[in-house]
């Protein structure tokens, strides 16, 4: 359970730059920004694929290719034109903020499920997590940060950055099940056929982009800003996509749900460390505040299914699903 909580974190650290490559591109849309960054994630997971792809291919039934297409779309392609829509529209805080609730949201989802501690003895976990995300609710609404737009601009993003969290909320839960159901891929090979699957679908999405009226974003910018465009999005592909995407895999065949829904709170962290060193400042003191609940609600679960005589479920998914890498 120690090595799947490190993996984690691992995850968080490399799917908080998510967050920035919006900020840092604000003239491409957010079709672009999600096809860019998928169609280099297919590429990489491709290479990754070819010294396997007959082992794979051979084990790759219809209803992994099934589950695949749904978890692609929904926790890739949907997930991030929605996430860059609202750092568009409200600003990488409250869309960081919004998605911060995933903890809660999965943990809920995943009440009833092998291994998982009751949800009465996460409550003092789970209210501080719940305080902490108060606390950086609080103080963005409370300091001018300067986003442009009206109030229904504002509602939009935020309208999208929802949508961001059921999109995921509903793929953490799933994509865990399913990897404690399966037994013929590993953590690692199942990241790579992932990644396969949405390069074909954002390969796709590029054609509906070629077919949208012209002189929208893609034709007005020029070859500089097309660069930095594919330079972040190979960065994201590699980093928050491909490694980041292996490590929840690996992490989710060593936690329960309850628990592995906790360690996204991570993502939200790294995001907010991410945005200060961006605005070059120092965090102000609710958002030290948020910090610190956070990381003690995740701790907290974390002894809590430590505690847990049953299990944290950890020989239970080792045993159905052999090691992980």
């Amino acid at each position: 359970m120690q090595r799947g909580v490190a993996y984690g974190v691992m995850a968080g650290a490399l799917w908080g730059m998510v967050f920035l490559v919006p900020r840092v591109l604000p003239d491409f849309s957010p079709l672009l920004l999600s096809a860019g960054r998928y169609t280099m994630y297919g590429i990489v997971s491709l290479a990754a694929a070819l010294p396997m792809a007959r082992s794979l291919v051979k084990r790759l039934t219809r209803e992994d290719l099934a589950a695949l297409v749904k978890l692609a779309l929904a926790g890739n392609l949907l997930y991030y034109v929605l996430l860059t829509a609202a750092v568009h529209l409200v600003g990488i805080a409250p869309a960081s903020l919004i998605v911060g609730v995933l903890p809660v949201t999965v943990t809920l989802a995943g009440r009833g499920d092998r291994g998982a501690v009751p949800l009465a003895r996460l409550a003092w976990p789970l209210a501080m997590v719940m305080a902490g995300i108060a606390c950086i609710n609080v103080d963005v609404f409370t300091v001018a940060d300067g986003t442009p737009g009206g109030i229904l601009t504002k509602l939009l993003g935020l309208a999208c950055a929802v949508g961001a969290l059921g999109c995921w909320t509903w793929f953490a839960v799933e994509n865990t099940r399913y990897l404690q159901r399966q037994t013929h891929f590993s953590g690692n090979e199942w990241s790579v056929l992932w990644g396969v699957v949405t390069g074909v679908l954002a390969a796709a999405l590029w054609l509906a982009i070629a077919v949208l009226p012209p002189g929208g974003p893609q034709g007005e910018l020029a070859d500089g800003r097309w660069h930095s465009f594919w330079m972040l999005n190979l960065g994201l592909a590699i980093g928050a996509s491909w490694l980041g995407n292996g490590l929840w895999n690996a992490a989710s065949k060593r936690l329960p749900l309850t628990l592995s829904g906790q360690m996204i709170v991570f993502e939200t962290l790294f995001a907010l460390l991410y945005a200060f060193i961006y605005d070059e400042r120092l965090p102000r003191p609710l958002e030290v505040a948020a910090i610190l609940l956070l990381v003690a609600g995740v701790c907290w679960s974390v002894r809590q299914h430590a505690d847990d005589g049953s299990g944290s479920a950890a020989s239970t998914v080792k045993k159905a699903q052999g090691s992980a890498p």
